[in-house]
Order: C-alpha cells, then structure tokens, then sequence
C-alpha cells in the first residue's frame, strides 16, 4: 500500500475513532489540539466525578479491543498501543496519581492556560469560542481543587516543593497584568476591531478566569502546602509505572542508571575534543566564554530569535527535502513563534488534522532574556522542526490514507518523539549540518543534559547512590550536578531540576528513546546488511505514527 493509497477502515478503527470522540468530548482541549474548532470552548471535568467518568469510558474501550480481531498489520499496530496506553491508565488511576497530580510543567494547572496559546483568533467565532471557554476556566479549577483536596483527605499529596513553584505561576496568572487580560486586551481582528458586546465578554471571561488563579493560589497556599508530602521521591513501584508511561516500553531501571553514568562520560570527552578544536587547549567552560564574546554569533532581541528560527528551520525544509526525505507540501510550513507566556522552554504543537493550522515551534523566554547564542540553539530548531519532531508528526498526521486519528494525532510517548529528536539532531551532524565546532558544541551541551538527568531522574527518585558512590541522591545533590552538567543560569537549572522531581520518569525518556531508536536503526543495519537503506528505514518508522517504543520495536522487526 503506498501513503496515499485509501484503506478501508476497520472495527478497529472504528474503535479507535471512537476513543478519539470520547476523549473529546470528555475533554474539549484534545479537540482544540487536534484542530476541531466546533469542541473548542470548554474543559475536562478535573473533578473526582469526572475521572471516574473517564475510568469508566477507559474500561469499555479495553473491552471493546479486547473483543475485536485485527485484520492486518496496521490493526496489530493499533490494538497494541492503544490498549497499552488504556491499561496505563487504568493502572495509574490505581495508584491515585490523578490526587497528586501537580507539577510545575505538565498538570491541569498549566494545561487550563495553555490551550488558550492554541485556539484560533482570526474571526468572531473565534473570539466567542475563547470567549465561552474563558468563561469555563472556574468550573475547571474548582474540579480540579476537589480532586487535590481529595487527595488530601486520603493521605495522597504532591510534594510540596511542587505546590509553592505552581503557586507562584498561579500567581502571576492571577495579577492583574497576568495573562487572562493581557490576552483580551490584544484582542482584535486582522481587517477590524470586535463587536463591542464580544469585547466586553471577553474582558469579563477574563476577570472570571484570573478570579479562578487567584482562587486556585489560595488553596496551594492555605490548604495544599502544609499537607505537601516534603518528600520529592516517589519510589520505584511508582517510578516504574511512569516510565513505562513515557517510554511506551519496560526498561531496567538498574541498567539504565548505569548505563546513563556511561554515557555521560562520554558526552564529557566529546564535549572537551570539540572544546579544544575551538580554541587550542581550552577547557569545556573556556570555549563556552569565548564563543558567548563573538558578537556573530548574537541575536539580540525576541523578534531576532523569531527570524532566525523561521530562516533556519525553512533552509532545512528545503534542503532535506531535495536529499534526505520525503516531504509533502503540507509539512513543509512550521510557523516558529515566541510564546505569549515567559515560563521558558522551548515545545512543538502539532498541525491539526487540516493543516489550516501548521506545526509550530515555540520558545517561551524568560523575563529578562534579550540575547541568545545561534551556536546554542541551532540543534534545538532541527530538534523541534525538521528532521525532528515536526516532520514526526506531520508526516503522521500526513499519513491519514492507512492510520486513523488516534494513530495520527493522539497516539505515541515521549520517548518516542523525544528519543526521535535527539536522534534527529545526531543525524544532523552525521548530514554535516553541526560541522562548526561551535554548533556541534551546543549539540553536545544538549546531549549532555540529556544524559545527566537519565542519571539524576533515576537516581532521586529511586534513591539510588549517586555515581560516586559518596552519598545518597537528595534534591539539593541534583541541583548541584546539574548545574556542574548545563552551561545554563540558576534560574535555568531550577525549573529543570523540579521539573525533574515532580513528573518522574519523562526526562530520562528523551536519551532512552534515543538509545532505543539507535538500536534498532542498527538492528537493521545487521540484520539487513547491503540491502539496508536508512532513507527507508525512516520512511517505515515514521509511517506508523506515534507509538510507545515496544511497538515500535515491534513493527519494525515484523
């Protein structure tokens, strides 16, 4: 069959199809995502009401697969990931996650907010939409304090270095100048101003909206905080079912950590060839110095690092595209922008299903941040764009002739999509893209992050000793090391470290899936030996769209 020839849909994908609708309609911001603007202006029900609703939903969809016979390789490919991901579910449920589930990057304290970045604001019915679901935003947080407050009742709290960092961000959302009305303020239309009637519900949204932060602040602050488990670990039964959430795969955790101690080392040897190639006989950190003075490699100012971002990420379109991949028209836009909040990190969002709305990549920058450094970041725009993760899941959303929507835009794990960037950016420089010491540098500062926290994330959480073997791993020891493994400012390596201690598991998927992917591009490479082509090797894996890295493993070696 080839990408665009039409497959018939099967019962399974009619199951599959059904999930889609139900998580929808369960929670409106996964149809703002994928790009069903008639599901946009509404929320989950964070409540515990809502999540035994979602349980039960989850259940039926296993009895439903379990009740239904693929009919071909596509189908094995679906029941098999799907059903994973709804028995880690159910399994999570189990330990009562959803009562702790609070964190400073990845919780329905942040997700509330952020689809708000996603939601269309070209036309009135745009506006109206945002309107209603800004008008939604107390219900939400109210759900969402019932279940933490349930947590509380029963013993099951997050850690409280988690609730004060989330409080501050509910704060800022909360003030006066917090986003809520800073957003409406800006509201307008392209050829006009809005009606005047949608204009004053929209400002009145907004106050409801930074009414529910403010509300929500309070709780963290009076209620959560002092009944916060002051405990940042959380165990290897519970680490292991998160990794396996993020991974898509079971992995020894025991190896792994080893492993992760092995390959930092050598991301440090790396990184101090490359130093010296940049200026004879320097240090790590003295390379870093003198390339932080070359003014031509400065960008000063948001709307610098914007152009650079698009003309970098467009020249790589254009140019893999004539050599290394197959890319559809639809794929080759990726809109490069600077986030509306100042959080920092740098994400992707994916197309909808349309591609009226395009990939994106988004670099939230810190307050106070004006400079940027081109060597740093370079990797980071292949990472997020292409051959990374935009052409990952462009090409899966692309690919709508055999996968259904839940293959296409829903289905996947972190270490697959994380595990394929960093691959991606190591192909980049096997392409010659990273030829410059100074870019191959940054690469490596990268991939030495990434290795770090396989060792770090692993080691707090289980308690491990850390690699010298002098102590036991504590939250003030992993700010030390990452700080002594980033080239980063303070501010940097604390929002990565909690990061780290309040959603345990996805950091280290990045290098694990990076190793697994390696590994099996070099299974095949074996197993296949002259007749290997690594442009066919990626056509087939990616062709499958998002999966957990078991079935990938899976697929592949069928």
């Amino acid at each position: 069959m080839t990408l665009n020839e039409q497959r018939t849909p099967t019962p399974v994908d009619q199951i599959a199809e059904q999930w889609v609708d139900t998580l929808v309609e369960l929670d409106p911001t996964v149809g703002t995502y994928i790009g069903r603007s008639r599901d946009g202006s509404g929320f989950a029900d964070y409540s515990p009401d809502g999540h035994a609703r979602y349980i039960q939903a989850t259940t039926a969809a296993i009895g439903a697969l379990d009740a239904t016979a693929p009919v071909d390789a596509i189908d094995e490919v679906t029941v098999t990931d799907l059903r994973s991901t709804l028995a880690l579910d159910l399994q999570s449920s189990a330990a009562q996650l959803q009562l702790r589930d609070l964190n400073v990057i990845a919780s329905p304290a942040q997700a509330i907010r952020e689809v708000f970045d996603l939601m269309p604001t070209g036309t009135v019915a745009d506006w109206t939409n945002i309107s209603a679901r800004l008008q939604a935003v107390p219900d939400a947080v109210t759900g969402y304090i019932e279940t933490l407050r349930l947590g509380i009742d029963q013993g099951v709290t997050p850690a409280r270095r988690q609730v004060i960092e989330v409080l501050g961000q509910a704060r800022r959302n909360a003030a006066n100048d917090g986003f809520f009305n800073q957003f409406v303020a800006e509201a307008a239309l392209e050829n006009g101003s809005l009606p005047a009637s949608l204009a004053n519900d929209l400002s009145a949204g907004a106050r409801k909206a930074t009414a529910a932060y403010a509300t929500l602040a309070g709780f963290l602050a009076d209620d959560l905080a002092p009944r916060a488990t002051e405990q940042d670990a959380i165990g290897r039964e519970l680490y292991a079912l998160s990794s396996r959430r993020f991974l898509g795969a079971s992995i020894d955790l025991d190896e792994t950590y080893e492993w992760g101690i092995q390959e930092l080392a050598r991301m440090v040897d790396e990184q101090e060839a490359v130093a010296r190639q940049i200026k004879p006989g320097a240090t790590v950190l003295e390379a870093i110095e003198f390339l932080d003075t070359d003014p031509a490699r400065k960008l000063h100012g948001t709307d610098a690092l914007q152009r650079w971002m698009q003309e970098t990420s467009d020249r790589a379109v254009a140019e893999l595209g004539e050599t290394q991949f197959d890319i559809p028209d639809e794929i080759r836009r990726l809109e490069c922008m600077i986030a509306p909040t100042q959080e920092g990190g740098i994400y992707y969002t994916g197309p909808t299903d349309d591609f009226s709305r395009p990939g994106r990549m988004w670099w939230s920058v810190p307050v106070g941040v004006t400079e940027f450094d081109t060597w740093r970041e370079l990797t980071t725009v292949y990472h997020e764009g292409v051959p990374g993760h935009h052409l990952q899941v462009g090409q899966a959303v692309y690919n709508r002739a055999k996968l259904n929507t839940w293959r296409r835009q829903l289905a996947g794990t972190s270490g697959h999509a994380e595990g394929w960037a960093l691959y991606a950016e190591r192909l980049m420089e096997q392409l010659g893209y990273l030829d410059d010491p100074a870019d191959r540098l940054g690469m490596l500062d990268g991939q030495r992050m990434r290795a770090a926290r396989v060792v770090l994330d692993i080691g707090v959480h289980l308690g491990k000793k850390v690699p010298d073997g002098s102590q036991t791993w504590t939250a003030d020891y992993a700010f030390d090391f990452l700080a002594k493994n980033v080239n980063m400012n303070e501010g940097f390596v604390k929002f990565e470290v909690n990061r780290y201690l309040g959603w345990p598991g996805q950091a280290p998927s990045y290098k694990v899936g990076q190793r697994i992917w390696e590994q099996l591009r070099d299974e095949a490479k074996a197993s296949e030996g002259a007749a290997f082509n690594i442009k066919e090797f990626h056509r087939r894996a990616l062709d499958l769209g998002g999966v957990g890295l078991d079935t990938l493993r899976t697929a592949l070696q069928g």
